[in-house]
């Protein structure tokens, strides 16, 4: 073997080795000789074999489970409390820095100080609280987490509280006070529908009463009216006809007491005697002596 390639094999070797790529969801931290180095953004570096190391981190967002643990709530029932946490390293130099040199093994860190936290939240509820306070379970767990993990160059995106499973007997139980609760409304309602529907046939029956008794009035009112009108009609005409029999009557008694009636010449008896109420002027009989 020649001699130049007994160094160029193992410089080309030292090179190769030492070609790092950074891609642009991580971030790199350098160290040489157990000292920090240099920071490592996304793209090519090359490192001394031996000399150097580098760590990379992932900066994108990460999740973390914070794995079942049964929890004594302050009703003395046994909950199974499980949540994930979701959190992310940030990528500026000193938050990659602190998330190496802060915290050994910050995603186990977080499982560990969740679950405690959870622990700490749940044991001063009830169960059913805990149940129904979940929004507050889980921004009390994302304050906690926030401020204890400021300092790892961690950012907690967000905390979700999975499941508060109650002992089996326990559910079991709930179960049928929420299935007997249920049941309750579901009689309440039917009830108040069938009072509702009551009620609207009772105001139809008021308002169909209602429209009779004013049909009724104003039928009433009509006769009543009509009534009015044909006294009124037959008082004209009572008085119209008496005067007709006033004249009648005179002339009836005119003829009977053989009453003489001058009739003026060129006139009809017929117009006379329809004119003679009032005006028959009664002529004294003459005696056979003249």
């Amino acid at each position: 073997m020649h001699p130049y390639l007994l160094v160029i094999i193992p410089v080309l070797i030292a090179l190769l080795i030492g070609v790092k790529i950074v891609r642009p969801t991580q971030r790199g931290l350098i160290e040489r000789l157990g000292k920090y180095s240099s920071f490592a953004g996304p793209g090519f570096h090359w490192i001394i074999p031996i000399v150097d190391r580098i760590f990379i981190v992932n900066v994108t967002e990460q999740m973390v489970d914070a794995q079942p643990q049964e929890i004594i709530t302050n009703d003395n029932l046994n909950a199974s409390v499980d949540a994930q946490v979701y959190f992310r390293v940030k990528d500026n130099e000193e938050s990659v820095k602190g998330s190496i040199y802060n915290v050994n093994d910050y995603r186990y860190q977080i499982v560990n100080l969740a679950r405690t936290t959870l622990r700490n939240i749940i044991g001063t509820l009830t169960l059913k609280s805990a149940n129904s306070e979940r929004g507050k379970i889980n921004a009390e767990l994302y304050k906690t987490l926030h401020t204890e993990t400021m300092g790892w160059g961690i950012e907690i995106v967000r905390t979700e509280l999975k499941e508060i499973d109650p002992p089996k007997d326990v559910q079991e139980t709930m179960n049928k006070v929420v299935k007997a609760e249920n049941e309750k409304i579901a009689a309440i309602d039917s009830a108040t529908a069938a009072e509702t529907v009551a009620d609207g046939i009772k105001r139809a029956k008021i308002k169909e009463a209602e429209g009779y008794k004013r049909t009724k009035i104003l039928h009433a009112e009509g006769e009543a009216e009509a009534i009015k009108l044909v006294n009124e009609a037959a008082d004209k005409f009572f008085i119209g006809n008496a005067q007709i029999l006033r004249k009648l009557q005179a002339v009836e008694t005119s003829l009977q007491t053989n009453t003489k009636i001058v009739v003026p010449a060129g006139s009809e008896l017929v117009n006379i005697i329809g004119e003679m109420a009032g005006a028959v002027l009664p002529v004294a009989k003459k005696s056979k002596m003249e």
